[in-house]
């Protein structure tokens, strides 16, 4: 089986890619990426050796360029990670979202039609359901949950999602799409909470914590996703859309205590900021769904994987620390200085 990663050098993907050459070692798995500024080479430097590893830096906007690789690598199927995902940056400049996270998956699935009908999949998120209040734990997202964005980011997300059932229904492609939870572990792009407390904290500068740190969020550990994703698209029914969640509810600020614990450092770091607008207050996944049909449970409880995530970014300093000492610091500047 041949099959194209998008967003291969990326959090997600890229630790997908480093799972499925394990779990498959017969497969071949071609990773596209535009190498933006979360995209990462150093995330693959693992696996670019193997010999059933392939990478080309490509957009996946450009049709031209999508549609060469198609012709000369034969895949079976597509699972698409790439996208533009942080809702700060979509707030600040929403286009560049639209771009990628719609014309690009619309590009994608033009090629899977143009090639063979072949089979697709898209990654997404449980952003697109909005939030859900914090005095109700009773509730949770199902598949059944209506859409209902409230960034520019879950808004494009929530589109690509209608466009690729609307390619099911209209063409007949085989797709299927995950919407999963907040996912943390190695690789992760050190702007988004969990890697950017773990730096902070190793570096003894403040922690920024919006608002009152009292939103929740439901945490998956990254491998657990990954092996979510093959059983869909191996065992998964065409057409239906699968939640991924992790079962692990936390406070924000609960997680960044958590962190300072773990590396011994004192809650004094904790700087609280102005909150982000439009700041859903909970998401919380019911994966009842894909338990029943695929049999798949989380299998990390967060005391674990939190555990190994910070092991892994004091193990990992170099793959980090070349992060934000480059374009990413003008930007977290921007974002937190005057707040």
């Amino acid at each position: 089986m041949t099959i194209i990663v998008t967003g291969g050098a990326g959090f997600i993907g890229g630790n997908f890619i480093h799972y499925h050459l394990k779990a498959h070692p017969e497969d071949r798995v071609v990773c596209i990426d535009k190498l933006t500024y979360a995209g990462n080479l150093s995330t693959l430097a693992p696996v670019k050796d193997n010999r059933n590893f392939r990478f080309y830096k490509l957009d996946i906007c450009d049709r031209e360029g999508v549609y060469k690789l198609f012709e000369e690598e034969k895949p079976d199927a597509v699972i698409n990670f790439a996208a533009e995902s942080h809702v700060d940056r979509s707030i600040e400049n929403p286009e560049i979202f639209l771009q990628t996270n719609i014309i690009g998956t619309a590009t994608m699935m033009d090629a899977c039609r143009k090639y063979g009908n072949i089979r697709y999949h898209q990654v997404s998120t449980d952003e697109v359901y909005g939030d859900l209040p914090l005095d109700r734990p009773d509730l949770f997202f199902t598949e059944e949950t209506p859409i209902h964005t409230s960034s520019p980011y879950s808004s494009s997300k929530a589109g690509a999602d209608l466009l690729v059932l609307a390619y099911h229904r209209t063409y007949g492609l085989p797709v299927t799409i995950s919407r999963c939870s907040n996912n943390y572990g190695p690789y992760h792009f050190p702007e988004k909470l969990i890697p950017l407390m773990i730096a902070n904290c190793l570096n003894d500068k403040p922690l920024p914590v919006y608002g009152e740190g009292l939103n929740v969020r439901d945490w998956l550990y990254v491998e657990d996703h990954c092996k979510a994703i093959d059983l869909i698209v191996r065992k998964g029914r065409i057409g239906e859309v699968y939640n991924v969640g992790g079962h692990n509810e936390m406070k924000n600020i609960d997680i960044v205590k958590l962190i300072i614990k773990e590396l011994g450092k004192d809650e004094t770091l904790i700087t609280y900021v102005t909150d982000r607008k439009g700041h859903d207050l909970r998401y919380a996944i019911d994966p009842t769904k894909i338990h029943n049909e695929l049999g798949w449970l989380p299998e990390t409880k967060f005391a674990d994987g939190i555990k190994k995530t910070i092991r892994w970014y004091l193990d990992n300093k170099s793959w980090w620390e070349e992060i934000i000492s480059g374009e990413y610091q003008n930007y977290y500047d921007k974002m937190y200085s005057n707040r």
